[in-house]
């Protein structure tokens, strides 16, 4: 079951099922999601995808998935799943535009990424970060991430992977309080 984890600005804690109108807003404003998955999605596909997460990914026990809070406030989501680009864990993290800018998506990364090392006993974290997400790859690498690789995708976009390794640092260091 996905563990609540506090910042100390952001709440992360499963999902529940008032979330709906938030979670889809969220991944409606193509501002986030055009750097999620494949891209934009139709509403019914974000209803569906936010459905799945009660009857496949929290029934099954299949990977963690949060929502992210501010001030009581979804503002965000989060996870940290089995990924096939290469053998491993990848996070994926959105924040709200509104927010962007403020030091959270350091903070939000930083708190999955000591969750995938200290909960979880990952040794390594993965991200895939669009080559033209220039903020997402610039909090990445503030919190560790090195570049790995390019892939390139079938419509010829750039991908880049990003991989932290647990330091002896990381072990049992905090992630906020709470």
């Amino acid at each position: 079951m996905t563990s609540t984890l506090r910042t100390e600005r952001l709440l992360l804690e499963p999902y529940v099922p008032e979330d709906e109108e938030s979670f889809v807003a969220l991944f409606q404003d193509t501002r986030v999601s055009r750097w999620l998955g494949d891209g934009p999605s139709t509403e019914a596909d974000d209803r569906a995808l936010f459905g799945r997460i009660f009857t496949k990914v929290y029934a099954e026990n299949l990977f963690d998935v949060w929502a992210v809070r501010r001030d009581g406030r979804l503002v965000g989501h989060a996870e940290i799943k089995p990924t096939d680009v290469v053998e491993g864990h990848e996070l994926v993290y959105a924040l709200s535009p509104e927010l962007w800018g403020l030091g959270l998506g350091r903070e939000l990364a930083e708190a999955i990424v000591t969750y995938g090392f200290n909960t979880l006993g990952l040794t390594e974290v993965h991200a895939t970060v669009a080559v033209s997400n220039k903020a997402s790859l610039a909090v990445l690498e503030k919190v560790g991430f090195e570049h790995v690789r390019d892939i390139t995708e079938d419509d010829g976009s750039t991908t880049r992977l990003l991989t932290r390794c647990l330091a002896a640092t990381d072990r049992n260091r905090p992630h906020g309080p709470g």
